[in-house]
């Protein structure tokens, strides 16, 4: 079984269980070649199936659901949308040991993206501003509403104050946690979101973005999927971007200041629970964190 473990309480695989679970319920597919795909994501297991498909198994419990999701919503989706996103294709069933769902979707090229991988930085900001627009304008008719399957995303803030807090003493030495409290405090202190709700992706950090050819070519992982405020989507204005791409993004959406104050105290949320949880398992995602609080901080300069 994979070796790779970032939860304590998680399921291992490896290909011989995929190849077990394809030949016993979608035979059509199990002699294809199988590799294990190295994610920047922490909630799946991925294996590319063949040139064209990719297979995704939960890898724990909490996780469990998105595959059941992501078929009923993201076929609804995809034809309103100006990035690619996710083609669940079939579900599979508990099986070989293995506990849970899981899922066939069509591969989608691309790496994570990184400032580094995107040509024109600020041309991915209007584009991603662009996708949350889209995504927002989008009939709700039917829409999963906030619940335990958003994680709480698209609420109010204040249900993580104390974890907050928590954390920011927890990495005390690490951060500024002077300045990462009062980040938080003005987040909590900005109303709360008081027009009609939107869809949000849920999980719109930079590693469920992809990059292709220099230019940002997807959207993943929409476990996080809802409705609600959609001050959550804009965490990557400081996971991802920086400066003048950040500038480039907020530009490019119709945001009142107080949206945009919570969106900053949801992405210090982010990495202050992503830091310890982490530490010792995960060093490019911690790095990932750390980058996203410096970015807040800066921001917080800024005097918005």
């Amino acid at each position: 079984m994979s070796t790779d473990k970032l939860h304590d309480d998680e399921v291992g695989t490896d290909a011989g269980l995929v190849r077990r679970l394809l030949a016993a319920q979608f035979p059509e597919w199990a002699e294809l070649p199988i590799v294990p795909v190295r994610s920047a994501g922490t909630d799946n297991w991925i294996y590319r199936l063949g040139e064209d498909l990719a297979v995704r198994l939960p890898r724990i419990e909490g996780a469990t659901g998105q595959v059941e999701k992501e078929l009923r919503w993201l076929p609804f989706l995809a034809p309103h949308l100006p990035l690619a996103v996710p083609e669940p294709l079939v579900k599979g069933a508990p099986g070989e040991g293995y506990p849970w769902e899981w899922g066939v979707y069509r591969w989608l090229e691309g790496e994570t993206a990184t400032l580094e991988q995107l040509a024109d930085p600020g041309a991915a900001a209007v584009t991603l501003a662009g996708f949350i627009a889209a995504l927002q304008r989008i009939d709700l008719t039917g829409a999963p509403q906030p619940g335990g399957h958003t994680f709480g995303r698209g609420g109010p803030l204040a249900p993580r104050d104390a974890d907050t807090r928590e954390n920011i003493a927890t990495l005390d030495g690490m951060i500024d946690g002077g300045a990462a409290t009062s980040v938080w405090e003005a987040a909590l202190r900005a109303p709360e979101w008081d027009g009609l709700p939107v869809w949000i992706h849920g999980d719109l950090i930079g590693t469920n973005l992809l990059a292709h050819e220099g230019r940002l070519s997807a959207v993943i992982d929409f476990g996080g999927l809802g409705v609600g405020d959609p001050a959550y989507d804009l965490m990557p204005a400081w996971t991802l971007f920086s400066g003048q791409s950040r500038a480039a993004f907020r530009s490019a959406l119709s945001l009142d200041d107080a949206t945009w104050v919570r969106g900053r105290g949801w992405a210090l949320c982010w990495a202050l629970m992503y830091i310890p949880y982490y530490l010792h398992t995960n060093p490019v995602g911690v790095a990932y964190a750390r980058r996203t609080i410096d970015e807040v901080l800066r921001d917080r300069v800024r005097g918005r």
